[in-house]
Protein backbone atom coordinates (compact mmCIF):
# COMPACT_ATOMS: atom_id res chain seq x y z
CA UNK A 1 0.00 0.00 0.00
CA UNK A 2 1.43 3.48 -0.89
CA UNK A 3 2.38 5.55 1.77
CA UNK A 4 -0.74 8.33 2.85
CA UNK A 5 0.13 11.79 1.72
CA UNK A 6 -1.51 14.91 2.93
CA UNK A 7 -5.28 15.17 1.17
CA UNK A 8 -7.65 18.47 0.90
CA UNK A 9 -9.97 16.70 3.29
CA UNK A 10 -7.65 16.03 6.59
CA UNK A 11 -8.24 19.74 7.45
CA UNK A 12 -11.76 19.85 7.18
CA UNK A 13 -12.73 16.39 8.18
CA UNK A 14 -13.46 17.26 11.81
CA UNK A 15 -16.11 19.59 11.02
CA UNK A 16 -17.41 17.78 8.23
CA UNK A 17 -19.90 16.22 9.48
CA UNK A 18 -21.27 19.69 10.88
CA UNK A 19 -21.46 21.08 7.71
CA UNK A 20 -23.26 18.35 5.84
CA UNK A 21 -23.96 14.82 7.42
CA UNK A 22 -26.17 16.19 10.32
CA UNK A 23 -27.65 19.10 8.04
CA UNK A 24 -31.61 18.42 7.28
CA UNK A 25 -30.49 18.02 3.38
CA UNK A 26 -27.22 15.88 4.22
CA UNK A 27 -29.34 13.44 5.83
CA UNK A 28 -32.27 13.67 2.95
CA UNK A 29 -29.93 12.73 0.54
CA UNK A 30 -27.93 10.16 2.45
CA UNK A 31 -31.75 8.69 3.35
CA UNK A 32 -31.67 7.91 -0.40
CA UNK A 33 -28.67 6.03 -0.52
CA UNK A 34 -29.30 4.05 2.92
CA UNK A 35 -32.46 2.49 1.47
CA UNK A 36 -30.15 1.19 -1.54
CA UNK A 37 -27.36 0.03 0.17
CA UNK A 38 -30.16 -1.97 2.80
CA UNK A 39 -31.57 -3.35 -0.66
CA UNK A 40 -28.30 -4.24 -1.90
CA UNK A 41 -26.45 -5.90 1.58
CA UNK A 42 -27.48 -8.01 3.84
CA UNK A 43 -26.41 -8.99 7.94
CA UNK A 44 -22.83 -11.19 7.68
CA UNK A 45 -22.33 -9.70 3.83
CA UNK A 46 -18.54 -8.37 3.78
CA UNK A 47 -18.89 -4.56 1.64
CA UNK A 48 -16.10 -2.56 0.61
CA UNK A 49 -16.27 0.88 1.16
CA UNK A 50 -14.90 3.36 -1.66
CA UNK A 51 -13.84 6.82 0.10
CA UNK A 52 -15.77 6.19 3.73
CA UNK A 53 -15.62 9.98 4.63
CA UNK A 54 -16.25 10.17 8.44
CA UNK A 55 -17.75 6.63 8.36
CA UNK A 56 -21.70 7.10 8.00
CA UNK A 57 -22.47 4.96 5.52
CA UNK A 58 -19.99 2.48 7.37
CA UNK A 59 -21.53 2.79 10.55
CA UNK A 60 -25.17 2.58 9.05
CA UNK A 61 -24.20 -0.99 7.70
CA UNK A 62 -22.23 -2.21 10.40
CA UNK A 63 -25.66 -1.79 13.02
CA UNK A 64 -27.42 -3.91 10.32
CA UNK A 65 -24.52 -6.85 11.16
CA UNK A 66 -22.75 -5.82 7.74
CA UNK A 67 -19.00 -6.26 7.79
CA UNK A 68 -17.61 -3.14 5.99
CA UNK A 69 -14.07 -2.41 4.83
CA UNK A 70 -13.80 1.26 4.90
CA UNK A 71 -11.53 3.09 3.21
CA UNK A 72 -10.44 7.07 1.97
CA UNK A 73 -7.79 8.89 0.46
CA UNK A 74 -7.56 11.48 3.81
CA UNK A 75 -5.73 10.04 6.90
CA UNK A 76 -8.07 12.97 8.58
CA UNK A 77 -11.48 11.48 7.55
CA UNK A 78 -10.10 7.72 8.84
CA UNK A 79 -9.10 9.15 12.14
CA UNK A 80 -12.39 10.77 12.69
CA UNK A 81 -14.36 7.59 11.81
CA UNK A 82 -12.43 5.35 13.46
CA UNK A 83 -13.41 7.62 16.55
CA UNK A 84 -16.51 7.37 15.68
CA UNK A 85 -17.12 3.60 15.40
CA UNK A 86 -15.02 3.15 18.63
CA UNK A 87 -17.84 5.47 20.60
CA UNK A 88 -20.17 3.59 18.80
CA UNK A 89 -18.74 -0.20 19.60
CA UNK A 90 -18.40 -0.92 16.30
CA UNK A 91 -15.26 -1.62 15.56
CA UNK A 92 -15.53 -5.41 15.18
CA UNK A 93 -17.46 -5.00 12.18
CA UNK A 94 -16.04 -2.50 10.45
CA UNK A 95 -12.01 -2.19 9.74
CA UNK A 96 -10.44 1.07 8.22
CA UNK A 97 -7.44 1.11 5.67
CA UNK A 98 -5.81 4.09 3.68
CA UNK A 99 -6.63 3.65 -0.36
CA UNK A 100 -6.07 6.33 -2.57
CA UNK A 101 -8.28 6.07 -5.70
CA UNK A 102 -6.08 8.73 -7.38
CA UNK A 103 -2.97 6.67 -7.89
CA UNK A 104 -1.15 3.02 -7.12
CA UNK A 105 -3.65 2.44 -4.59
CA UNK A 106 -6.18 1.18 -6.56
CA UNK A 107 -4.29 -1.42 -7.79
CA UNK A 108 -3.37 -2.51 -4.36
CA UNK A 109 -7.30 -2.80 -3.83
CA UNK A 110 -6.97 -7.05 -2.74
CA UNK A 111 -4.38 -5.99 -0.48
CA UNK A 112 -6.52 -3.77 0.97
CA UNK A 113 -9.35 -6.63 1.07
CA UNK A 114 -7.21 -9.37 2.88
CA UNK A 115 -9.73 -12.10 3.30
CA UNK A 116 -12.67 -11.23 2.59
CA UNK A 117 -12.64 -11.62 -1.04
CA UNK A 118 -14.82 -12.73 -2.39
CA UNK A 119 -16.84 -9.25 -1.65
CA UNK A 120 -20.99 -9.30 -1.32
CA UNK A 121 -20.39 -5.74 -3.35
CA UNK A 122 -18.71 -2.24 -2.68
CA UNK A 123 -20.00 1.06 -3.23
CA UNK A 124 -18.62 4.65 -3.57
CA UNK A 125 -21.40 7.31 -1.84
CA UNK A 126 -21.21 11.55 -2.56
CA UNK A 127 -18.07 11.77 -5.20
CA UNK A 128 -14.84 9.93 -4.06
CA UNK A 129 -15.13 8.58 -8.14
CA UNK A 130 -15.22 12.25 -9.03
CA UNK A 131 -11.72 12.18 -8.17
CA UNK A 132 -10.67 10.03 -10.76
CA UNK A 133 -10.34 11.03 -14.60
CA UNK A 134 -11.71 7.44 -15.49
CA UNK A 135 -12.42 4.62 -13.86
CA UNK A 136 -11.93 1.66 -16.08
CA UNK A 137 -8.75 0.32 -13.76
CA UNK A 138 -11.23 0.56 -10.85
CA UNK A 139 -13.84 -1.33 -12.81
CA UNK A 140 -11.63 -4.04 -13.15
CA UNK A 141 -10.32 -4.42 -9.95
CA UNK A 142 -13.76 -4.47 -8.27
CA UNK A 143 -14.55 -7.17 -10.86
CA UNK A 144 -11.94 -9.37 -9.19
CA UNK A 145 -13.05 -8.39 -5.74
CA UNK A 146 -16.66 -8.51 -5.66
CA UNK A 147 -18.51 -12.14 -6.07
CA UNK A 148 -21.00 -12.36 -9.52
CA UNK A 149 -24.18 -11.56 -8.64
CA UNK A 150 -22.44 -8.76 -6.48
CA UNK A 151 -23.66 -5.38 -6.42
CA UNK A 152 -21.61 -1.67 -6.56
CA UNK A 153 -23.51 1.07 -6.10
CA UNK A 154 -21.91 4.56 -6.88
CA UNK A 155 -23.26 7.67 -5.93
CA UNK A 156 -21.74 10.60 -8.55
CA UNK A 157 -21.62 14.10 -9.28
CA UNK A 158 -23.08 14.32 -12.90
CA UNK A 159 -22.03 17.18 -15.58
CA UNK A 160 -25.91 18.56 -15.62
CA UNK A 161 -27.26 20.31 -12.40
CA UNK A 162 -29.26 23.21 -12.87
CA UNK A 163 -29.96 24.42 -9.69
CA UNK A 164 -25.94 24.80 -9.03
CA UNK A 165 -25.71 26.34 -12.58
CA UNK A 166 -28.55 28.81 -12.26
CA UNK A 167 -27.77 29.54 -8.36
CA UNK A 168 -24.06 30.60 -9.53
CA UNK A 169 -24.92 32.35 -12.86
CA UNK A 170 -27.44 34.86 -10.70
CA UNK A 171 -25.29 35.25 -8.22
CA UNK A 172 -22.35 36.59 -10.18
CA UNK A 173 -19.73 33.48 -9.67
CA UNK A 174 -20.21 32.19 -14.06
CA UNK A 175 -16.81 30.10 -13.36
CA UNK A 176 -18.67 27.54 -10.29
CA UNK A 177 -22.13 28.07 -12.38
CA UNK A 178 -20.11 26.12 -15.38
CA UNK A 179 -17.54 24.13 -13.33
CA UNK A 180 -19.57 20.75 -14.21
CA UNK A 181 -18.96 21.50 -18.06
CA UNK A 182 -15.16 21.49 -17.76
CA UNK A 183 -12.90 18.37 -17.02
CA UNK A 184 -10.39 18.12 -14.66
CA UNK A 185 -11.81 21.58 -12.75
CA UNK A 186 -10.03 22.19 -9.27
CA UNK A 187 -12.23 22.49 -6.28
CA UNK A 188 -11.58 24.50 -2.97
CA UNK A 189 -11.52 22.34 0.16
CA UNK A 190 -10.99 23.95 2.87
CA UNK A 191 -7.57 25.66 2.45
CA UNK A 192 -6.45 23.24 0.16
CA UNK A 193 -7.80 21.54 -3.55
CA UNK A 194 -8.71 18.56 -5.26
CA UNK A 195 -9.16 17.63 -9.22
CA UNK A 196 -12.64 17.20 -10.12
CA UNK A 197 -14.19 15.48 -13.01
CA UNK A 198 -17.75 15.31 -14.07
CA UNK A 199 -18.62 11.79 -16.08
CA UNK A 200 -22.65 11.51 -17.07
CA UNK A 201 -24.53 8.15 -16.27
CA UNK A 202 -23.98 6.71 -19.74
CA UNK A 203 -19.59 7.13 -19.55
CA UNK A 204 -20.15 5.80 -15.95
CA UNK A 205 -22.15 2.41 -17.49
CA UNK A 206 -19.66 2.44 -20.51
CA UNK A 207 -16.63 2.24 -17.69
CA UNK A 208 -18.26 -0.55 -15.96
CA UNK A 209 -19.68 -2.47 -18.82
CA UNK A 210 -17.52 -5.14 -19.48
CA UNK A 211 -17.95 -6.71 -16.20
CA UNK A 212 -20.70 -4.85 -14.32
CA UNK A 213 -24.20 -4.82 -16.19
CA UNK A 214 -26.58 -1.57 -15.23
CA UNK A 215 -29.59 -2.16 -13.05
CA UNK A 216 -30.96 1.29 -12.27
CA UNK A 217 -30.05 5.02 -11.48
CA UNK A 218 -31.91 7.06 -9.15
CA UNK A 219 -31.13 11.25 -9.21
CA UNK A 220 -30.10 12.56 -5.75
CA UNK A 221 -30.60 16.15 -5.25
CA UNK A 222 -32.75 17.25 -7.93
CA UNK A 223 -35.39 19.87 -6.69
CA UNK A 224 -33.40 20.32 -3.66
CA UNK A 225 -30.20 22.38 -3.46
CA UNK A 226 -26.85 20.99 -4.29
CA UNK A 227 -24.83 19.81 -1.60
CA UNK A 228 -22.74 23.13 -0.96
CA UNK A 229 -25.93 25.13 -0.19
CA UNK A 230 -27.61 22.99 2.51
CA UNK A 231 -27.15 26.16 4.65
CA UNK A 232 -30.44 27.46 2.68
CA UNK A 233 -32.74 25.01 4.12
CA UNK A 234 -33.42 26.74 7.62
CA UNK A 235 -34.32 29.53 5.74
CA UNK A 236 -37.33 27.66 4.28
CA UNK A 237 -38.07 24.43 6.09
CA UNK A 238 -41.67 23.90 4.78
CA UNK A 239 -40.59 24.89 1.48
CA UNK A 240 -37.49 22.32 1.22
CA UNK A 241 -39.79 19.59 3.15
CA UNK A 242 -41.94 19.86 -0.12
CA UNK A 243 -39.02 19.63 -2.44
CA UNK A 244 -37.58 16.55 -0.91
CA UNK A 245 -41.13 15.20 -1.21
CA UNK A 246 -40.98 16.19 -4.87
CA UNK A 247 -37.32 14.63 -5.33
CA UNK A 248 -38.76 11.59 -4.09
CA UNK A 249 -41.46 11.23 -6.70
CA UNK A 250 -39.08 11.94 -9.49
CA UNK A 251 -35.83 10.35 -8.79
CA UNK A 252 -37.12 7.74 -10.81
CA UNK A 253 -38.37 9.17 -14.25
CA UNK A 254 -35.88 10.50 -17.16
CA UNK A 255 -34.79 13.48 -17.09
CA UNK A 256 -34.68 13.52 -13.94
CA UNK A 257 -32.15 10.83 -13.74
CA UNK A 258 -29.20 12.94 -14.75
CA UNK A 259 -30.33 16.33 -13.99
CA UNK A 260 -29.17 16.62 -10.44
CA UNK A 261 -26.52 17.33 -7.61
CA UNK A 262 -25.79 13.36 -8.18
CA UNK A 263 -27.10 10.31 -9.42
CA UNK A 264 -26.94 6.95 -7.83
CA UNK A 265 -26.60 3.90 -9.86
CA UNK A 266 -26.85 0.04 -8.90
CA UNK A 267 -24.81 -2.08 -10.65
CA UNK A 268 -24.56 -5.76 -10.55
CA UNK A 269 -21.56 -7.95 -11.50
CA UNK A 270 -22.07 -10.31 -14.06
CA UNK A 271 -21.23 -14.19 -14.35
CA UNK A 272 -22.93 -17.03 -11.78
CA UNK A 273 -22.19 -17.49 -8.64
Amino acid sequence: MAEARPHAFDRVAPRYDASFTDQQLGRWLRDVVWRELDLAFAPGDSVLDLGCGTGADARHLAERGVQVIATDASTGMLDVARQKAEFAGLTGRIAFDHLDLRDAGVKDLPAALADSVPLAGAYSDFGPLNCLPERRALASCLAHAIRPGGIFIAVVMGPLCPWETLWYALHAHPRTAVRRFRSGVRSQVGDGAVHVWYPSPRTLRAEFAPAFEHVKTLGVGIVLPPSDLGHLIPRAPRLFAAANWLDERLRIHRPFTWLNDHYLVVFRRRGTE
